[in-house]
């Protein structure tokens, strides 16, 4: 009786040659196509697009009565209304915040932002400077933990954000849900969050265990897009761990190691690199517009840039992320493609 074959026991070539297989079986039987809808969804209509698990665009969706952010957030509104309330701002050298850097000495980074607290007033004033000053560091709304809606508001049944750093004035402008989205997964969000920044803000890629409703009140969001199939070209690998800090109040940031910390992240970039001679590796390109929303399937890798409004250039955008479910094929698919793509000796490590 033969032996089956972990992934840790092939070679790097071996697994790339299959997965490349898999990944150009899947292009060939999917396309390279964003779909774009024009209507919103009904909840059958979502399952079966999740069922799927492509990207689809949806123009005019949600729209203004849904989302009244749409037609309420202006500078003078959101400044008005937060006040004096504080927000955990990220800071960056140059908008790339949660990405690798290379020090003079050589060694990569994976890098975390400085954050520091801020008003709104504080945050706009901060994004128009980084706009017309290419050397000013570079701001951006972007805590990703609920910063909105978390899943204990929805555990404890209260119409209120315990821990939101947004006014009540504000989260009464954006839908603590998307009706059809909940109804077709059986759920409700993990995580509601907001996005203020400018076009120096830049996400690098990056995937995850979650199935995204990605809405635009303000400017625009550029993304690119592989599906898990081709998450193996970005090359992943195992680089050490640091932050940014301000050592004094006046000083520029550093980046600080953290000791006996490290971190599996991309070391491609898709914005620049494919694969050469094929189409394995070519991402996707799709922009989100002010009152567009984009559903982005869990496990799909995607970099974000943004552009801001002609009012101020600022960019705003909330995202609703729902547990992916975890009976079925997906989260197996998943995981094994990510242990197949792992660095060597990393076979066995959880998404």
């Amino acid at each position: 009786m033969t032996t089956a074959s972990t992934p840790e026991q092939l070679s790097r070539e071996q697994r790339e040659s299959l997965l490349y297989r898999l990944a150009q079986d899947y292009r060939d039987l999917n396309g390279t196509n964003v779909e774009v809808w024009t209507h919103t969804p009904s909840p059958i209509e979502f399952a079966r697009i999740v069922n799927v698990a492509r990207p689809v665009l949806f123009r005019n969706t949600p729209n203004a009565n849904e989302l009244p952010a749409l037609t309420k957030w202006t500078d003078d509104r959101i400044v008005t209304v937060m006040g004096n309330r504080k927000l955990s701002i990220a800071v960056t050298p140059n908008g790339r915040a949660d990405a690798l850097h290379t020090l003079p000495n050589g060694t990569r980074y994976f890098v975390e932002p400085h954050t520091e607290p801020m008003t709104m007033q504080e945050l706009f004033q901060a994004i128009k400077k980084s706009e017309q000053d290419a050397s000013s560091e570079v701001y951006y709304l972007q805590s990703q933990n609920g910063n909105m809606y978390s899943a204990a508001d929805f555990e404890s049944g209260s119409d209120h954000a315990s821990n939101s750093e947004l006014c009540p004035e504000l989260l009464s402008d954006v839908p603590r849900e998307i009706p059809w989205a909940s109804e077709a997964l059986g759920r409700t969000p993990d995580a509601v969050n907001i996005w203020i920044g400018g076009s120096r803000s830049v996400t690098s890629v990056h995937s995850d265990p979650y199935e995204n409703i990605y809405s635009v009140i303000r400017g625009s969001k550029h993304f690119t897009l592989l599906p898990p199939t081709e998450g193996y070209t970005l090359c992943e690998q195992r680089v050490p761990h640091a932050k940014y800090v301000r050592p004094t109040p006046s000083s520029p940031l550093e980046i600080e190691p953290i000791p006996d910390s490290t971190v599996r992240w991309a070391e491609v970039d898709p914005t620049v690199s494919s694969i050469p001679n094929t189409e394995v590796g070519t991402p996707l390109r799709v922009t989100v517009r002010a009152g567009d929303a984009l559903y982005l399937p869990a496990g799909w890798w995607h970099h974000v840039a943004q552009s801001g409004d002609i009012e101020s250039g600022i960019c705003i955008a909330v995202n609703w992320w729902y547990d992916v479910e975890m009976r079925g094929m997906t989260w197996t698919w998943m995981s094994f493609l990510r242990r197949m793509g792992a660095p060597d000796g990393e076979g066995d490590e959880e998404i």
